[in-house]
């Protein structure tokens, strides 16, 4: 082991007794010692960010809140180097994305709601009384107190900035659980905090597991008034069982099995180009990647022909490499699962295109969890590729002949999440954005996202909407105050 990544609770690191392995999943071995939180660790985390809501950062301006957001923005961009060699250590991914995606969002996310919250005003209404002087309501937002952020591997630092943001922009202090595959961002994140000048207590960290682990204990600590979760749809079922009893606020992003829909009007280079992209980014392994494409029938061969020659074409090799464009699956047992589906789709009959197994590993990463980016064709709707999220390097590709019947089996569908359709005709592309059941959808395009739209999705895919002001809905708790004039 080269390091320790300590927990960060009340301003500064803190050891704990219990260890586990960080591991690097371009070389399949452990590169960091954790701290694992015990149930007095979190409860220390819980009071510290209660003890904080109590002191000068509650009393803290809109306007000086905003400015610490952007000096830890700053503070992320000074410390790059750093904050890249740890999120490709932990997560695998090349550098040519966590560069130009994860790190620069990271501090894109604290501008932005810096932004949001210098431009939000205070709503007043006046109210007519039997004596003729009045009433003034004044509609005030009041943070929540303490907040549990539980954050996901796939973009360690990104999403996990997504919610801490809007959180302490609302005026509230957090305690952060990053996945255990990915912890070395959040803790740095702390060291970034305190150069900054957030008050201590504000941001905490404490690294462990789910359930019976520091997840859990967070969930169900009482003196946390809310939870925001990104995850598998399964895990957030669980969260909001264990938020019940004490009634927490919760918001969920959750699984995702989103189609994109490709008429014959298309501009058939984008929208192979787009589905690449949406297919293989992060090694699929983003909840808004494309795992279901329906492609209408008189282009459908050229586009399955063309999506499989890009395929070929994604470069596996050393992270660091700017030549390499896929990762490896984050873990051995994640790999285990993406490979069982690739198993069951040759036992299942479905035709691969290209891939369907476990890839060769590069030179020098023979530990690491390699699989192919693979295309299956010839499966019915009900089959577990079309209905199953996958979160891998795949895709299954499907024809049809009409608008209402690429609408219809889009939304056969336990997920709503994100969908991209592709056309040329605009009162299609209207209809369709209209149409699909989902709670994002792009027009040739895709991950174009603007951080003041409201994010999140339907069915299982998600409870609640973050983004721009919608996050504020969720952090702030909105207060009348009637004065009689």
């Amino acid at each position: 082991m080269t390091d320790l990544v300590r927990c960060f609770v009340d301003g500064k690191p803190r050891e704990t007794a219990r260890r586990f392995a960080d591991v690097n999943p371009a070389l399949g071995r452990a590169v960091k010692d954790v701290c694992e939180a015990a149930a007095e660790d979190v409860d220390a985390a819980v009071q510290a960010a209660k003890r904080a809501m109590k002191g000068p950062w509650r009393r803290r301006s809109a306007v000086e809140r905003a400015a610490l957001l952007e000096r830890v923005a700053d503070g992320i961009d000074a410390r790059r180097d750093e904050f890249l060699r740890a999120e490709i250590e932990d997560t695998g991914k090349p550098v040519g994305l966590a560069s130009v995606v994860d790190i620069p969002r990271g501090a894109a996310n604290f501008r932005a709601f810096a932004a949001q919250l210098r431009t939000m005003g205070e709503e007043t209404y006046t109210t007519a009384t039997d004596d003729g002087r009045g009433a003034l309501n004044l509609v005030v937002h009041e943070p929540l107190g303490v907040v549990g952020v539980i954050c996901p591997w796939n973009l360690p630092l990104l999403l996990m900035t997504w919610k801490v943001a809007p959180a302490l922009a609302a005026g509230n202090a957090v305690v952060v659980k990053p996945s255990e595959e990915t912890p070395q961002t959040a803790t740095l994140l702390g060291e970034v905090m305190k150069s900054a000048g957030v008050d201590d207590g504000v941001y905490n960290v404490v690294h462990g597991f789910g359930v019976g682990s520091a997840g859990q204990l967070l969930v169900q600590h009482p003196d946390v008034a809310a939870i925001t979760f990104t995850g598998e749809s399964k895990t957030g079922a669980a969260i909001m069982k264990d938020a019940a009893p004490t009634l927490k606020r919760l918001s969920s992003e959750l699984g995702g099995k989103n189609a994109a829909i490709v008429f014959a009007d298309a501009d058939l280079d984008a929208a192979v180009a787009g589905c690449l992209r949406s297919t293989f980014l992060n090694t699929g392994q983003i909840c808004l990647c494309t795992e279901r494409i329906y492609v209408q029938r008189s282009v459908y061969a050229a586009f399955v022909e063309r999506l499989a020659e890009g395929a070929k074409r994604r470069v596996l090799g050393d992270p660091q490499a700017t030549s390499t464009t896929m990762g490896p699956l984050i873990s051995e047992t994640h790999a285990k699962k993406v490979l069982g589906y690739y198993d069951r789709a040759q036992a299942t009959g479905a035709t691969v295109v290209t891939g369907g197994t476990a890839a060769a590993a590069p030179p020098g990463f023979d530990g690491g969890y390699w699989v192919e980016p693979t295309i299956w064709t010839g499966v019915g709707d009900g089959h577990a590729l079309v209905q199953e999220e996958i979160f891998g390097p795949c895709t299954v590709v499907l024809p049809f002949d009409d608008e209402d019947e690429a609408v219809a089996r889009a939304n056969d569908s336990d997920y709503g999440l994100c969908c991209a359709v592709w056309t040329q005709d605009l009162s299609r592309a209207h209809r369709v954005s209209r149409a699909v059941d989902a709670g994002l959808v792009w027009v040739n395009t895709w991950y174009l996202r603007d951080l003041r739209t409201p994010f999140g999705g339907k069915k299982r895919s998600g409870v609640g909407r973050e983004g721009g002001r919608w996050s504020f809905d969720f952090y702030a708790e909105p207060k009348n105050i009637c004065i009689k004039l």
